[in-house]
């Protein structure tokens, strides 16, 4: 396993380089990513995991067309923000849905940590459609992501794997930054 893991760490770390710097690249690298990730997690028993990397196939193809024609006359997609009504919308969602899934898990499977699983599930999925239309709050959703991954990889014993998440967390904190500086850069130059 540590080959293959080694394998999606490196190009999940590639995803999110490219991810910040809003560098088309990010989609290819991380469909690639989340492809070696279905098999690590079907063989650990995280099946909210692999469920979620097989969504997130899909995930990566609408990011990469999104991006590149999601803006007005299927130009490039520009940053964007989501209002407060909204963003607090996704968070009812967030909880909501680690529940639902977390019960389901609990009921239904051998899952090991069923709504940490849950929600790392649920608020990825969020984080992850929220930045296929480049909101710069899809950062803190993987932010929250990466603090639970951290611990439910390290009780699993993916040692790599709890180790990338750490650097991505670091790496969405940067991305935050990064982003809120590029849109108030967007925002201030002339139309």
């Amino acid at each position: 396993m540590t080959g293959i893991e080694a394998l999606a760490v490196l190009f999940g770390l590639l995803c999110v380089w490219f991810c910040i710097r809003q560098n088309i690249w990010c989609w290819p690298t991380g469909l690639i990513q989340v492809t070696l990730y279905i098999y690590i997690f079907y063989d650990v028993k995280l099946y909210s995991d692999m469920i979620l990397q097989v969504v997130f196939v899909v995930l990566q193809l609408y990011g990469w067309y999104h991006w590149l024609h999601g803006g007005q006359n299927r130009s490039s997609l520009p940053l964007s923000r989501l209002d407060a009504r909204d963003l607090i919308l996704w968070v009812i969602a967030a909880l909501a849905g680690t529940g639902a899934w977390g019960w389901t898990m609990t009921t239904h499977t051998d899952a090991s940590v069923p709504y940490w699983d849950a929600f790392t599930t649920v608020a990825s999925l969020i984080a992850q459609w929220l930045m296929t239309r480049k909101k710069i709050e899809s950062w803190y959703f993987w932010i929250a992501v990466d603090v639970v991954a951290i611990g439910v990889y390290a009780y699993k014993s993916l040692l790599l794997t709890s180790g990338l998440y750490l650097v991505f967390l670091m790496m969405a904190a940067s991305g935050l930054i990064v982003w809120r500086k590029d849109f108030t850069s967007q925002s201030e130059s002339p139309a």
